[in-house]
């Protein structure tokens, strides 16, 4: 039998682990719980199996993880603010809502239908932010993401620096090809960060969100793979 490098790695590994190999090469590597993918900002190519576990993804000064259930608190802060993303949920925000949400994001991950991160400062700091992507197609070629900060954190370069580490995995481990965001066309500081993500304006959805009692407008931007070639940066995964 011919084996490939790759496998030759993988068997290498479970011997070491001291795992039975004698059962067959395919048998034996039915055990392996990393997945080989083309993941161009990972130098080994090798990433966890996103919807197993999400993995934690980290910057010089960000570090971003899957929501639990100690974030309820923080959560409610965020997501009550004015003008902030609501992922969906209804307004008001509520305890019993923000709960149900942090529940969801488990099992909608673990579906391969979305993936959520909360933003912070560093390990064990409090939260500044949140950001989505959820999938538009069955293969999650296609997405659409959104994000929203505490205002302190808004301007500081956060959103950007949470934005590329979000996009590169999302380009990379998880297979998508396009993404799409949808901005509020009066929040300049926002659409200005999608162009510097080398997103493209695709055209202005009238009256397509409520606040409140009006209807307001949204900017459809989308970013392209090929589009990412200068904002790719390490997703080497880092599960807690």
């Amino acid at each position: 039998m011919v084996v490939s490098p790759a496998k030759h790695s993988v068997l290498s590994t479970l011997q070491a682990a001291g795992q039975p190999v004698e059962l067959g090469v395919e048998v034996a590597l039915a055990r392996v719980i990393l997945i080989m993918s083309p993941d161009p900002s990972s130098p080994s190519g090798v990433t966890l199996d996103w919807r197993a576990e999400l993995p934690t993804l980290t910057s010089r000064t960000l570090t971003l993880r899957e929501p639990v259930a100690q974030d309820l608190g923080a959560l409610i802060d965020l997501l009550s603010i004015g003008d902030a993303s609501h992922f969906g949920l209804d307004y008001p925000i509520t305890d019993v809502a923000v709960q149900q949400f942090i529940e969801h994001t488990s099992r909608a991950r673990q579906a391969g239908q979305s993936f959520t991160y909360v933003i912070t400062h560093g390990a064990g700091r409090p939260l500044i932010g949140a950001i989505q992507v959820r999938q538009l197609d069955p293969a999650f070629e296609a997405a659409e993401w959104e994000a929203t900060l505490q205002p302190s954190a808004r301007g500081t370069g956060v959103f950007l620096d949470a934005a590329r580490l979000v996009g590169s995995f999302a380009f990379g481990p998880v297979g998508t090809h396009r993404l799409e965001a949808r901005v509020l066309l009066q929040n300049g500081r926002a659409n200005g960060a999608l162009r510097k993500l080398g997103a493209v304006q695709e055209g202005v959805l009238r009256r397509s969100v409520r606040r409140g009692t009006d209807y307001l407008d949204q900017v459809l931007w989308s970013v392209l793979k090929e589009d990412w070639t200068e904002h790719w940066v390490s997703t080497v995964p880092r599960v807690h």
